[in-house]
């Protein structure tokens, strides 16, 4: 079957050819058609992203990308938490500024919602270049690779989310642009071909990522400045929290912004989320002002308790406390009885539960630690001593 959609091109990256140029693209075209591929590869990523299911998801959902843009910090000196990376970010633009060039390309690495993406536009904001950005899974073609480069304006900040996502030869296609400021372009085919050598704008390079182990050496050499992203302290999610009531313009007071904080897991993102719950709570139940009392009210009606664990959270713990005795368990049993995907089991619900010592992944399987037990108020049985 034949896909043909009617299209509208205002790309720079042909312009004899499709500038304000109406007409039909036959999908499986090569070069010619890359422009229209960007922008469908785009619009397919941002369809097949996944919305957090949970209300305590770190994932972004789609309708909230107004909500953070809005709460978003535009300055360094605005962001909150991450102090360690903020000061070698600081040192570096401040540098670079003074000589007037390009920032080193900078990798941002981190569970989700801890910050890339504000970090990467407040990088363009310090620097009063422009901002560009896209995503690994977005750009599916050298074609895609090649117009975005090649547009790039002097000193411009292209940021590249979930750069993990990345296909290896478009990875390898961006050594030496990253590091020679070259791009090579094949024009033709068989004996006829030749290479064509691109210069490119001196840019800086931001990607951000939530699985770092999964970049090649090779790639991750070619960044100059490596940031790791960590969990925010509670005391810091309180700001945040006050922070965006303040643009929201919603009264609160210290201790309800302690609670929604308290219950946030360490990431803002979910801090924001629970905020416009609970703004929603007391504006029905209560007088529209966010105290102690109104928001424990509303979180324990969103089923979030003050550790931030949901029904999922629970029933896993319990599964291998009352069913097998503390485990160890393994994955697939775990998954099988709770109806989950294991994958999902694995990068989404456990590791919040390993990092606050909740539960621990051995070779034999899951098991459920001391605190696990004491979170449910469940006596801990003793445990035989090991002969090892």
């Amino acid at each position: 079957m034949e896909l043909r959609v009617k299209f509208w091109i205002l790309s720079d990256a042909y312009p004899s050819i499709y500038r304000s140029k109406a007409g039909f693209c036959r999908f499986g075209l090569p070069a010619a058609c890359a422009p229209v591929r960007l922008l469908f590869s785009m619009a397919r990523a941002q369809d097949s992203s996944e919305s957090p299911e949970r209300l305590i998801s770190a994932t972004r959902a789609g309708e909230e990308d107004g909500f953070e843009l809005k709460l978003r910090p535009r300055w360094l000196g605005e962001f909150i938490g991450q102090s360690r990376a903020k000061e070698q970010l600081a040192i570096a633009l401040e540098a670079a500024k003074s000589r007037g060039e390009a920032l080193d390309h900078v990798l941002l690495s981190g569970p989700p919602g801890l910050g890339k993406t504000t970090l990467a536009s407040i990088i363009a904001n310090e620097l009063d270049v422009g901002f560009q950005q896209t995503s690994g899974s977005a750009i599916q073609i050298q074609g895609d690779m090649t117009a975005i480069l090649t547009n790039l304006r002097e000193r411009q900040v292209l940021f590249l989310d979930e750069i993990h996502r990345l296909q290896p030869v478009l990875e390898e296609k961006l050594y030496t642009a990253l590091e020679d400021l070259k791009l090579d372009i094949i024009i033709g085919q068989g004996p006829s071909a030749r290479t064509h050598v691109m210069e490119i704008r001196p840019f800086t390079f931001v990607a951000a990522t939530t699985r770092l182990g999964m970049l090649s050496s090779p790639l991750r050499s070619r960044f100059g400045i490596l940031l790791r992203l960590e969990f925010y302290t509670e005391e810091e999610l309180r700001v945040i929290v006050e922070r965006s009531a303040e643009v929201l313009q919603v009264p609160i007071d210290t201790d309800g912004a302690a609670e929604i904080a308290l219950r946030s897991r360490g990431t803002p993102r979910i801090a924001n989320r629970l905020l416009r719950r609970v703004r929603d709570y007391a504006q029905v139940r209560g007088n529209g002002e966010i105290d102690r009392k109104t928001a424990h009210a509303a979180l324990t009606m969103l089923d979030v308790d003050p550790h931030g664990f949901d029904e999922i959270d629970r029933r896993l713990l319990l599964t291998i406390i009352e069913k097998y005795d503390g485990g160890p368990v393994g994955l697939g049993t775990l998954a099988a009885i709770l109806a989950e995907d294991e994958g999902a089991l694995e990068e989404v619900y456990e590791p919040f539960l390993i990092q606050i010592g909740f539960l621990d992944r051995t070779p034999r399987g899951r098991v459920a630690t001391r605190l696990a037990y004491e979170h449910f108020r469940i006596t801990m049985p003793q445990r035989p001593a090991s002969l090892f």
